[in-house]
């Protein structure tokens, strides 16, 4: 019957809200049948029908709205459950005020804002039925009855019924909030392990790919070293070439080394154990391999901590991962690169601070999705923070990127140690 809009829980509400008021038009137009040709009682006729038309003239234009592709907000429902609340507030005022007998049918627009709305919102709607339902106790067109010999049974019945209805406004407000409440942080619960296994099946993807082109890349790389070795015996004169040579013959092992690692561990869970290391010596080791990695980047590395150093579990994946962060600040930066460490007996700081351009609005919100890169194309996979954000979790840490004031971006990694190292 609607558009898209079906896929916005307020724009199903505002849908199940239109319908519940073309109920509501047509019992009363039924009501109205009812009482003119059965009961001879005289009331507002004209003005309680206007009342009427001019809802359907409401719900006409909510069902123009419904057709168009705006978002439906919480103050635009909160508004149209207010127009139903005045639209049975006049009509009260016609038929009796606070004695007619459908004065609890307050509660219905009060309930459905308590179920669909922010607790605010269900606050003030209780307010302005308890303001409502209060005014229509002293002023209204009472029916042509004649209460004169009972009044006191009366003017107690008439208090009763808002005393009833006051107490019920209260625990709906109060229970019925609760339970939205908790159904909402269930959602954001159930979304959150949503995301976290669409998350892990990336990961499983993509180690099934890393292991497929660490065994296709085998071959080339020990063809690349056969013919470096050549080359190294052919001009044995030339220095400045012997060192580049050898330069590239280290940067092939340590390819060949790291993939020969990968394929050893691949499929095991000892992949993600790890031996115990003093924090010093972790992050020494993880600079000395990223400077065989990386030899021509400038950087300058200053740490802090209590002593004797505590030491964390040293793994694979964890070194992989800081690795990973060291590398993207490489390409971002331009001259060198600040590294800050220091630690307590539970927690590491590390920070990777580049001198950049820093880091753009989109990059900042979306750093560390899957596939996502800042970088140009062909330069970047978008899956080198994605992967250190995930390990790093696991090891229950975590990464924060952010720009600094005065240029460049900085990288916080937070990890938890294990104790003080009494080697």
């Amino acid at each position: 019957m609607f558009s898209d809009l079906s896929q916005s829980p307020l724009s199903k509400n505002l849908q199940r809200l239109f319908l519940l008021r073309n109920i509501a038009i047509v019992a009363e137009c039924l009501t109205f049948a009812i009482v003119y040709w059965t009961i001879d009682i005289e009331i507002p006729w004209t003005q309680m029908i206007l009342v009427v038309v001019l809802l359907s003239l409401i719900n006409l234009l909510t069902w123009i709205r419904l057709h168009r592709d705006w978002p439906v907000s919480h103050q635009e429902f909160f508004l149209q459950l207010s127009v139903d609340v005045l639209a049975l507030s006049a009509l009260f005022y016609y038929s009796g005020g606070s004695t007619n007998p459908f004065i609890s049918l307050y509660l219905l627009p009060l309930t459905i804002a308590a179920a669909t709305l922010p607790w605010r919102f269900t606050w003030v709607m209780a307010v302005i039925t308890i303001a409502c339902y209060t005014l229509l106790l002293f002023v209204y067109i009472p029916l042509p009855h004649d209460h004169n010999n009972h009044l006191i049974e009366f003017t107690l019945h008439v208090s009763g019924m808002w005393l009833a209805f006051v107490l019920s406004t209260m625990i709906i407000a109060w229970f019925v909030v609760k339970m939205s409440s908790s159904i909402r942080e269930r959602d954001q619960d159930l979304a959150k392990a949503r995301e976290q296994a669409l998350r892990n099946e990336q990961i499983i993807a993509l180690g099934t790919l890393a292991a497929g082109a660490a065994h296709e890349l085998g071959t080339p790389l020990s063809t690349m070293a056969v013919i470096t070795g050549e080359l190294q015996k052919e001009y044995p004169q030339d220095a400045e070439f012997q060192h580049n040579i050898v330069i590239l013959r280290d940067q092939i092992a340590h390819c060949k080394q790291t993939l020969t690692h990968l394929l050893a561990k691949a499929g095991q869970n000892r992949a993600e154990q790890g031996n115990k290391l003093s924090v010093d010596q972790f992050l020494h080791q993880i600079l000395d391999k990223w400077k065989l990695i990386r030899p021509a980047i400038k950087f300058t590395y200053q740490s802090t901590g209590i002593q004797p150093a505590p030491t964390i579990m040293e793994n694979q994946l964890l070194n992989q991962s800081i690795l990973n962060l060291l590398n993207n600040a490489a390409d971002a930066s331009s001259k060198r690169i600040d590294i800050k460490s220091h630690w307590d007996a539970q927690t590491l700081h590390l920070e990777i601070i580049d001198d950049g351009n820093g880091l753009s609005a989109e990059a900042l919100q979306r750093a560390g999705e899957a596939f996502f890169s800042s970088k140009a194309p062909g330069q970047g996979f978008g899956i080198g923070l994605f992967l250190a954000n995930a390990n790093i979790e696991r090891f229950g840490g975590s990464v924060r990127l952010f720009n600094l004031e005065n240029g460049g971006a900085c990288t916080q990694v937070v990890l938890p140690l294990i104790g003080k190292n009494h080697d």
